[in-house]
């Protein structure tokens, strides 16, 4: 443990020198570190789909920096400091695990997250989803949202239900396609659908934005691969057809890409 908080201790120190002496790190302000912030978060993401875990300890390093730093300015304005943040989290995790150090009992994971979802309710919470920030991505918004309203009890209860309404704002989608509605109309089934996608990915243990990312990944590796090929070649890819570019798709699929 004491060489743990001599590394802490060491970065403090490192960061009041820092704001001290260096002309850029003087000049920092909270809002703005902010983009720098959700650059780091990204990054670490990114890391995290990777596997690299000594990126990931890397990109950990970054956002613990800005922790600090956030925790220095505000300790300048006689906001906040470091302890304050620190002592702030440990008091919410000890309310919000009283089955830990309370005596309420728990089964599984699923009642620890309901729990958790009631206490800040409890807490004086304004709603549910108070807590999921407006500036996530819609598809991870999407997920945190159904998360936090199971977590009172309002979703179904069945895995075979969530399916059935999938099928539903899927053939909503059709009809409108099919009437060639207003692009609005078109739109607003198209949500309908994703909308209902995310919350069967949910039931099925999937983080939806996790499975798209890596797809995303996966097209990006086998459509550069199919570019590689075409050069290769000596072919640009608008000369070719569908036939000898999808050949070029299954190859790098067969080769694991």
């Amino acid at each position: 443990m004491n060489d743990k908080m001599e590394a802490f201790a060491r970065l403090l120190t490192i960061m009041d020198e820092l704001r001290g002496s260096c002309p850029w790190d003087r000049e920092q302000t909270i809002e703005s570190l902010r983009h720098l912030t959700i650059e780091e978060t990204y990054e670490l993401s990114d890391a995290i789909l990777s596997g690299d875990l000594q990126q990931v300890k890397q990109e950990l390093g970054d956002l613990m920096l800005h922790i600090v730093f956030y925790s220095k300015i505000g300790s300048e304005q006689a906001a906040f400091d470091i302890r304050d943040v620190l002592d702030g989290i440990s008091e919410k995790l000890i309310v919000r695990h009283p089955h830990i150090y309370g005596d309420r009992a728990v089964d599984n994971a699923k009642e620890v997250k309901n729990n958790w979802e009631q206490i800040k309710l409890a807490q004086g919470n304004r709603s549910v989803l108070a807590g999921v920030p407006q500036s996530l991505p819609a598809l991870l918004k999407a997920y945190r949202m159904q998360e936090k309203a199971g977590g009172i009890g309002f979703e179904w209860e069945k895995q075979e239900e969530v399916w059935e309404k999938v099928e539903e704002e899927l053939e909503e989608l059709k009809e409108e396609l099919s009437s060639k509605a207003q692009a609005e109309n078109i739109e607003e089934e198209f949500g309908d659908l994703l909308f209902a996608l995310v919350n069967y990915a949910r039931y099925i243990g999937v983080n939806p934005e996790d499975a798209l990312e890596k797809t995303n990944r996966k097209f990006k590796t086998r459509f550069e691969y199919i570019e590689q090929q075409a050069g290769k070649q000596n072919k640009l890819l608008h000369h070719m057809s569908l036939k000898e570019m999808d050949e070029l798709w299954n190859e790098a699929k067969s080769k694991g890409y």
